[in-house]
């Protein structure tokens, strides 16, 4: 194996031990808790503003 090689190799296993701890260490997700990833069209109200919204234009 070259330099390359080794490099690669180590990078994936070790890429490989972190997802493995990782997921071993969190909690599992509760779906029905989780926001929806996009609330357009959903009836839903926004609750965040935009940097540059102006003030006073939130909520109207």
């Amino acid at each position: 194996m070259n330099n390359t090689s080794t490099l690669r190799g180590i990078f994936w296993a070790g890429l490989l031990v972190f997802l493995a701890w990782d997921w071993s260490r969190t909690p599992p997700i509760d779906l029905r808790q989780e926001p929806p990833l996009i609330a357009a069209g959903s009836g839903q109200e926004v609750s965040g503003g935009h940097c540059a919204m102006a003030p006073g234009e939130a909520g109207k």
